[in-house]
């Protein structure tokens, strides 16, 4: 490639120069010459400090990782047969993790003949849903994968 368009560092067009003369260019400003569009005819570079704009490049990296929010999805496994006491318990668990921001994934696991008796899930699961109703809200409603009946809450 024996010229190329050159921009300065001020994101200036000098215009088309040989190649030669674009390295001189980058030299005498004591910075690098980088080929910025190769495809193009004749190919664009530009005068830079190529350490200086990776570095930048990295920062802001850094910062969007930073800002990016995790949404972390937790499990409660509960039985038909759960106790009040049980099922409190329970309760104040998905009260700490929807608090935390995070959503909680309720499954009422069935053993054996207790598929029956799927109204008994349903009603565990709306009362917690009417105990929670401040803080939470419903993201998927109950429904029957197999043997468990899984309910998805989110934070407010």
């Amino acid at each position: 490639m024996p010229e190329v368009r050159l921009i300065d560092e001020d994101g200036n067009q000098v215009g088309i120069v040989s190649t030669r003369q674009a390295m001189e260019l980058s030299g005498e400003r004591g910075l690098d010459l980088v080929e910025i569009s190769p495809n193009s005819k004749p190919p664009v570079c530009k005068i830079m400090d190529f350490g200086k704009y990776k570095y930048q490049l990295e920062i802001s990296e850094k910062l969007k990782k930073k800002k990016q929010s995790h949404i972390v999805v937790k499990e409660i496994k509960l039985r038909p047969k759960i106790d009040k006491n049980d099922l409190n318990t329970k309760k104040r668990q998905m009260e700490k993790f929807l608090k935390q921001g995070n959503k909680v994934k309720i499954t009422v696991m069935f053993r054996g003949r207790e598929i029956v008796h799927k109204q008994i899930a349903m009603d565990i699961l709306d009362g917690l849903l009417e105990d929670l109703r401040e803080i939470a809200v419903v993201e998927l409603r109950p429904k029957l994968d197999g043997y468990n009946m899984i309910m998805v809450i989110a934070p407010v």
